[in-house]
């Protein structure tokens, strides 16, 4: 039997986030594999409770004896926020370079788990060599510290997978894309390409961090009050020029929220920022003037716990907004946020503060490859195969398309447990399945989409509760008068909705006797149902109905 060298996504592929990428070598009864990244998305209202989703890695935890290690691109959650759920599952090596490193053993602190010695930090530009894959870390430029494509070098050929990347010729913090080696690896011939597409329907270049730096100096020049500043606090480059605005401007900066601070502690660790100026404690600044201090902070996207919404509900201990003030939204509006992001906008515009976005002003650019950026990296690596991720269908569907005006000979389209023979064979291509779905993280629990959990509470968020105690005595008779509670009805006239349900309880427990488990089960049933019934009819709601038979 002949080795062989596949590709599967169990995440990120017909969808942008919770990236996990499988590679594996060997023969068929005997691969090697190693993943790449592990990453989450985030809950939208439709999962009440639910606050992070990750991949499935059930396919990979069956053959966690012959996974050779966990190799993370960068530090965005949906490249690594997963790790510390799933890692006990897998417990095999972790390969980072040093700021990604930093944020993953916060992580696992976080989770009381020891990873020291199964984190291996690989220097920018280094190389590590797990079995049949020879893989080594290339510099590219995105909107986070240290990003990095990966050369991997197998028996069968080369891949370069591109995590998330941009041309940006400056960056302002960080090396410049390895464009030279990106170039080399090309004339060496590259097998397959596994490439982003998050943007690929736009047109032109991403931008450079650079004329957004000149831009945000404009635009806060113009304000002569408090400057708020909102943005992703990953974007230590924005972070960075936030930083210069203001030492132009002759102010005081203030980091506001957990991960702002998070993230500034763990760049100048990692010798980054090491010449801006020192900021404040935002606990100091209403010592300083509305007009000597900038403020940046966490929940650019409306998140109900940043603090940028709870400063605009005037709920943040430390930072107060005036009439008057502005505050700059220097990022992008992702998708499905824009609901409660332009009510937080509207809420600020009604207080009679500036707000600027990237609706009317220039205050961001993408950290993705738009058209030309991707023309760029085709013709520098010129793959064999192209398989896009980091997308959802309509953008990996389009990034086939450009595929082929780019004389791309196989580009291959793929889903979340596609399995792809990338060698042998003449053609590479999906020829087989991988179980794939998600896990929901329940509070501390990892729970699948339809656990009881998740339905109940479903149910509650939108159906309301209700809950009946009927007293039952020793020997078996039923007390006439329920007790009744229940919470989310759109009840006006309660006494009269309390009476009727009484009388159809009373009605039904009549026909009982519980002389044995088998009855008492039937009466809670059958309760069950009238209630819901009666319910549906008055109020058109089903509530979730709990029934309680106590013994007195």
């Amino acid at each position: 039997m002949k080795e062989e060298l596949l590709f599967c996504p169990l995440g990120g592929s017909g969808e942008i986030g919770m990236n996990m990428n499988l590679f594996a070598y060997g023969k068929p009864d005997n691969k090697k594999w190693i993943m790449v990244d592990i990453g989450v998305t985030f809950a939208d209202e439709s999962f009440p409770g639910i606050d992070l989703i990750y991949p499935d890695p059930g396919f990979i935890t069956d053959k966690k004896d012959d996974l050779l290690g966990i190799v993370l691109t960068h530090a965005h959650e949906d490249h690594i926020g997963a790790i510390a759920h799933l890692w006990p599952k897998l417990k095999c090596k972790i390969f980072a370079t040093p700021f990604t490193a930093i944020l993953i053993r916060e992580k696992f602190k976080e989770k009381k788990i020891d990873i020291t010695n199964n984190l291996q930090i690989v220097q920018l530009n280094g190389k590590i060599n797990l079995g049949p894959f020879k893989i080594e870390y290339i510099t590219l430029t995105h909107s986070i510290l240290e990003p990095n494509g990966l050369r991997i070098e197998t028996p069968a050929g080369i891949i370069l997978h591109t995590g998330d990347w941009k041309v940006d010729p400056n960056p302002l913090i960080g090396g410049k894309i390895n464009s030279e080696r990106l170039k080399e690896i090309g004339k060496e011939g590259v097998l397959a390409m596994i490439c982003d597409s998050t943007n690929v329907f736009s047109i032109g270049r991403s931008g450079s961090e650079l004329d957004v730096r000149k831009s945000l100096l404009n635009i806060m020049s113009r304000f002569k009050k408090r400057i708020i500043v909102t943005s992703f606090a990953s974007n230590v480059a924005r972070m960075e020029t936030v930083f210069y605005c203001a030492e132009k401007l002759g102010r005081q900066i203030s980091l506001v929220g957990r991960s702002m601070n998070r993230i500034y502690k763990a760049a100048k660790q990692c010798g980054y920022l090491k010449d801006v100026i020192e900021p404040i404690d935002s606990r100091e600044t209403k010592n300083f003037s509305r007009e000597k201090i900038i403020y940046l902070c966490t929940g650019s996207q409306g998140e109900p716990m940043g603090a940028m919404m709870r400063i605009s509900s005037y709920t943040h201990p430390d930072v107060v907004i005036e009439k008057g003030d502005a505050v700059i939204f220097s990022s992008k509006i992702i998708p499905g946020n824009e609901k409660k992001l332009y009510k937080l906008h509207n809420q600020l515009v009604k207080n009679e503060i500036e707000v600027i976005s990237e609706e009317n002003e220039f205050v961001h650019v993408s950290g993705h490859p738009n058209r030309e950026d991707l023309k760029d990296m085709y013709n520098w690596v010129k793959p064999k195969c192209v398989i896009p991720v980091h997308g959802e269908h309509r953008h990996m569907i389009e990034h086939i398309n450009f595929a082929k005006e780019m004389q791309v000979p196989y580009p291959v389209q793929v889903e979340n447990g596609d399995i792809v023979r990338l060698y042998p064979g003449d053609e590479p291509k999906v020829y087989d399945k991988a179980p794939s779905g998600r896990l929901y993280l329940d509070g501390n629990i990892s729970v699948e989409e339809d656990s009881q959990s998740i339905k109940d509470r479903k149910n509650l968020s939108s159906n309301g509760y209700m809950e009946v105690t009927i007293l039952v005595t020793s020997k078996g008779n039923i007390h006439q008068k329920p007790i009744l509670t229940f919470k989310g009805l759109p009840i006006t006239e309660t006494e009269d909705f309390m009476y009727g349900l009484e009388e159809e309880i009373e009605n039904t427990t009549k026909t009982f006797s519980l002389k044995s488990k088998k009855q008492e089960n039937n009466l809670i049933n059958t309760i069950k149902t009238v209630c819901r019934k009666y319910s549906k009819e008055k109020t058109g709601k089903k509530p979730f109905t709990n029934i309680n038979l106590v013994r007195i």
